[in-house]
Order: structure tokens, then sequence, then C-alpha cells
């Protein structure tokens, strides 16, 4: 299953705006961000793999997530070991995944980079971050 990339926009002014300091009459006040968990999750993409040629414009997308389990998305209650999957084209955000299977259909002919993240349940990444990535080539 997976979210839509719209709501990527609101999510990420709710985190601003949580995250700005908040003013007051005599002047704004600071805070120090909360230190970010770390996860011994290991996320690997299983398809595409590195340099494989798609010649389909919907691009399947398979994943292998070890140490940690995949849990519905926006609590404040984060643990290292749940989150879910953030999908990225070319550094753009195409969905917010709560399975190890996708597909990003109409992808254009050419040289793409396909970055996928295990985030914490409040859409955060983790420090360090569980990232990866593929560089794949669409065909005409």
């Amino acid at each position: 299953m997976r979210k839509s990339y719209r709501a990527a926009p609101a999510i990420l002014a709710t985190v601003l705006l949580a995250a700005c300091p908040k003013a007051s009459g005599a002047g704004s006040v600071t805070t120090t961000p909360a230190a970010r968990p770390s996860s011994p999750a290991k996320l690997t993409i299983v398809s595409p793999r590195n340099a494989q040629v798609i010649r389909s414009s919907t691009v399947a997308i398979r994943l292998k997530l070890q140490g940690a389990r995949i849990v519905r998305p926006t609590t404040q209650h984060i643990t290292p070991t749940t989150g879910h999957i953030h999908v990225y084209l070319d550094n753009r955000i195409v969905s917010m995944n709560y399975g190890l299977a996708d597909s990003i259909p109409k992808v254009r002919p050419g040289t793409h980079v396909l970055r996928v993240e295990f985030v914490a349940s409040d859409h955060l990444p983790f420090d360090p971050r569980v990232v990866t990535n593929v560089v794949f080539e669409g065909a005409k």
C-alpha cells in the first residue's frame, strides 16, 4: 500500500512548523532539536538492480528490510525497529510505503536514481539514515 506524494508538502509543513522557534513579545526562543534515534534496520533494493535497463514506463520496486518492521506512520511514539518507507525518484518523493513492493508509473526514458529510506513513524529519518539507492536506465 502506498500514499500519494501529494501528502508530502503538508507533512513537510507540519514538521517545519514544529521545528520553528516560537515568537514572543520579548523576542524568539530557540530550542535544541531532540536527538534522532538510530535504527538497526538494513534496507536493500532488490529490484530494479543497479544499471538495469527497464523496458517499460512502469518501474516495479521490490525491497528487503532486515532488523525492523513496517508500521502505519504518524505517531510520536518512535522506536528504532518500526517505521515505513519513503521512495524517491530523481530526488522527488513519489510514495510513502507500508510494504516492500510498489511500482512507479510514467517513468520517462533516460537515467534515473531510485532512492529509498526507512524512516521513523513521525516521517523523520533515523540517525544515521537508513537509505540506499540504485541508478537505472529507462528505455524507449
